[in-house]
């Protein structure tokens, strides 16, 4: 007995002595590199050719080294931290409107004042090209640098000249810089179909979870018998704010949320601690790929404890938690401190940032190496790789002719003509392209040269020069020839060949003009594939319900 209670103790000390080993060399390495790194940097500042600018520099070096880390470790000098501060409140003191270039006249454009902001009180107008900020002309400048002198100090005024299509001479507008809060919740309310309620979330700012509880409380008021929360595009934001979105619609006292860090404060226990607003309604969550981090917590933990559907298409895949850490002269660390792990007790981060390929990239969990767990009723979800939704629904391929329309000049042009003509339109829910809008739009599209990247001819060019490389190309050159021919740019045969999908880029741009940003969501929301599979599912209590059930 003795004997094995002296190899016991031994064998623990043994380990005792090895941890405190590798500490100790942690802590040399740690600071035999911080040595080495103010050593380098001391020297070239001394004997480098040129004088070394120490923040540019120093800067670099830190970025290369959160580069090795993950994408969300970010540094903020004290110049960044109004950036910083909008991205965790979605508050900023502008004049509350995106702007964009307006690549022909290499100038930038208002492109979308919010409704109620400084901007549309004052009467600015999508397509108004500017011109000068307090006199100072602000043609070539990027929208980086407008945007900066758009913003300032709330309750400070400045001029602003610009150029409106229509008006002859420039005009020129009085504006007072307010606090913007960019909306979180851009838009809610009732579907045509009389009983569906629809919330829009596009990030976990600040408060963000009272907005959706004072939006469901008006849905239900109005006569919503279901839910519909779209998180897509939703890149996340508060953690704390997406367990009282959840709350809303759980009971309270559940454990919604662990963390699990390095350090002890880094590992907390979240649970529901508030009564809900409704455990039994029916509810849908719409995800995409786009929707990361706190949209995963929320849609995730709904999924595990069988209170949502979810529809859409698989998350991204980010179950990491950032906080916030003073640095000095007024700088943030934003680090990645712990992983988040939902009820079913499952991680779904989808990227393994410590192990990479040869190329230096993060190395992607397959699904085959994924984990089983169980949701409350039992059915099977798994961790890594994001949220799979209940119903997935199949993205369609869009072109490439899509992508640069609503990049291009043409588009926004267009958009202006028509506003120019049309006093009114109708309501964004009833509003339509028409067959003459279409053919006009067609016409100052073909009239304005415009062009775009064709994926098929690029990849036709890297075939044949490959294959004159390999020396083929002279046998095949008929076959080349005749693929080619197929592959003819046809710019009107493409626009009619798409016209189903362009038509709605083109009424948003219009809607835009006015009813805002929410007259925008309502048009899109008509041909919307996700939601109108969410509606299909919660039309039918049978399918909704067996959407939970467990087979056995």
């Amino acid at each position: 007995m003795k004997k094995t209670t002296l190899v016991m103790a031994s064998a623990l000390a043994l380990c005792l002595c090895l941890v405190g080993f590798k500490r100790d060399n942690h802590n040399f390495q740690v600071s035999k590199n911080l040595d080495v790194f103010n050593s380098v940097y001391k020297e070239l500042d001394m004997f480098y050719v040129d004088t070394i600018d120490p923040q540019k520099v120093i800067r670099a070096g830190i970025d290369a080294m959160l580069e090795e880390i993950d994408p969300y470790t970010t540094y903020y000098l004290e110049d960044d931290m109004d950036e910083f501060k909008q991205m965790i409140t979605g508050k900023y003191a502008g004049i509350g409107s995106v702007i964009r270039l307006y690549k022909k006249r290499d100038r930038v454009v208002i492109y979308e004042p919010y409704e109620g902001t400084p901007a549309a009180e004052a009467g600015l107008k999508v397509g108004d090209v500017i011109l000068e900020i307090d006199g100072k002309d602000v043609g070539g400048m990027t929208t980086d640098k407008v945007s900066e002198m758009l913003r300032g100090e709330a309750g400070t005024t400045f001029v602003l000249k610009v150029d409106r299509p229509g008006e002859e001479t420039p005009l020129e507008f009085k504006i007072t810089r307010r606090n913007i809060q960019t909306p979180s919740v851009p838009y809610y309310g009732i579907l045509p179909n009389g009983s569906t309620g629809y919330i829009q979330l596009t990030s976990f700012t600040d408060r963000c979870a009272r907005d959706v509880r004072r939006a469901v409380i008006e849905l239900k008021e109005q006569g919503a018998k279901e839910l519909v929360l779209d998180l897509r595009g939703n890149g996340g934001g508060s953690l704390n704010e997406a367990i009282e979105i959840v709350n809303l619609f759980v009971p309270k006292g559940l454990e919604l949320i662990s963390t699990r860090g390095k350090l002890r404060q880094a590992s907390n226990v979240y649970k529901s601690t508030r009564e809900p607003l409704d455990v039994e309604i029916p509810l849908a969550v719409l995800v995409d790929g786009s929707s990361a981090s706190a949209s995963e917590i929320v849609a995730g933990s709904l999924q595990d404890l069988d209170r949502a559907v979810i529809v859409g298409a698989r998350t991204y895949g980010k179950g990491l938690v950032q906080v916030s850490r003073d640095l000095p002269y007024n700088g943030q660390l934003k680090v990645t401190t712990s992983k988040y792990y939902i009820p079913s007790g499952r991680c779904i981060q989808a990227l393994d940032y410590q192990h990479r390929d040869a190329s230096g990239r993060a190395i992607r969990t397959p699904d085959s190496l994924t984990n089983v767990f169980y949701t409350a009723a039992g059915r099977e979800v798994r961790d890594g790789g994001g949220i799979r939704p209940d119903v997935e629904v199949k993205v369609e391929e869009q072109t490439n002719l899509l992508y640069y329309l609503a990049n291009d000049d043409v588009l926004l042009e267009y958009g202006t003509e028509y506003a120019l003509s049309h006093e009114t339109i109708a309501d964004a829910q009833s509003f339509m392209i028409t067959d003459e809008d279409y053919a006009a739009f067609k016409k100052m599209v073909v009239e304005s040269g415009f062009k775009y990247d064709r994926q098929s001819e690029d990849a036709l060019k890297r075939l044949k020069d490959i294959a004159e490389f390999e020396g083929y190309l002279e046998d095949a050159k008929a076959e080349f020839e005749a693929l080619e021919k197929k592959l003819q740019h046809n710019l009107e045969a493409e626009l009619d060949r798409f016209a189903d999908y362009i038509k709605p880029l083109i009424a948003s741009e219009i809607v835009k003009r006015y009813y805002f940003q929410r007259g925008v969501i309502i048009q899109q929301l008509k041909k919307d594939p996700d939601l109108d599979k969410a509606l299909e599912i919660l039309g039918d209590s049978e399918s909704y319900a067996s959407i939970f059930a467990v087979n056995k």
